[in-house]
């Protein structure tokens, strides 16, 4: 097991947790109760627990990968959360098996789930509208979206992951996105391979690295950030179809080439 000590980061009643390259989140969902996003490392989850005095109430689960439910089990046992998740088959102890377009309440806050597939068959994202107490909204997107870049698509095309991308990028601008890896810097470092000249993507390294060098999280970023310097949400762009040198092809074609590239650049 990686192990990292908790960043000290809360935005907007979220608490990230950092296990090697893995984002945890644990979420304020009323009084004293809260949920966690994609439990790496259950000691570390309940520790925070147990340092703010919290009772968790539930466990989400974007997919089935290891690295994203490998505390899942201890955190059961310890709180008798229950655990929220797409894949019975493949995700051990759900409690509740969700589809697209299901809500789920939790506390305070209502949870939409949105079915992305592309990274495994059965992957969604947990999006949380934005409220007067809560302030903007925010989606969990597990290994669908980074910040900067997007998951491998290991069960599925390329233009299945895309769609998913695309419905992402749909959604209110301002919304919050906290991803399940920080592979943020590399991310950039491969788009300028892409456009060398786009300034705003160099900027957005920069500022990435100096938040790194601080002990900042990578996250969350927003909607709007990533429309605007994500190359993988920017494939349909003119610019970036000339310099990935597809012609005159769909935005899906020259997202599958972003995409065999990136795997080849790391």
């Amino acid at each position: 097991m990686m192990d990292s000590e908790p960043v000290n980061a809360i935005a907007n009643a979220t608490t990230i947790l950092t296990c090697g390259d893995n984002y945890t989140y644990i979420c304020l969902c009323g009084e004293r109760c809260a949920f966690v996003v994609d439990p790496t490392d259950a000691a570390m989850v309940l520790r925070v627990l147990d340092e703010r005095r919290l009772t968790l109430t539930a466990a989400l689960l974007t997919h089935h990968h290891a690295d994203h439910t490998a505390g899942l089990a201890e955190l059961k046992s310890a709180t008798g959360c229950q655990v929220v998740g797409p894949d019975a088959r493949r995700i051990v102890g759900i409690d509740r098996l969700v589809r697209d377009g299901d809500t789920i309440e939790l506390g305070d806050r209502t949870t939409e789930v949105l079915a992305t597939p592309g990274h495994t068959r059965t992957s969604v994202c947990y999006y949380l509208p934005a409220s007067p107490n809560a302030g903007p909204g925010s989606v969990f997107t597990g290994d669908t979206l980074f910040v900067g870049g997007c998951g491998r698509p290991l069960e599925c095309d390329a233009h299945v992951l895309w769609a998913s991308l695309q419905r992402l990028a749909a959604l209110p601008e301002e919304t919050l996105v906290w991803c399940g890896h920080d592979y943020t810097a590399e991310n950039y470092e491969f788009a300028l391979t892409i456009e060398p000249d786009n300034q705003a993507v160099r900027e957005r390294l920069n500022e990435i690295r100096r938040a790194a060098a601080e002990g900042r999280p990578s996250v969350p970023s927003t909607i709007a950030c990533e429309k605007a310097t994500n190359v993988f949400l920017r494939a349909g762009d003119s610019t970036v179809r000339a310099a990935v040198g597809v012609g005159d092809a769909n935005s899906e074609r020259t997202f599958a080439e972003l995409r065999r590239r990136k795997n080849l650049f790391g």
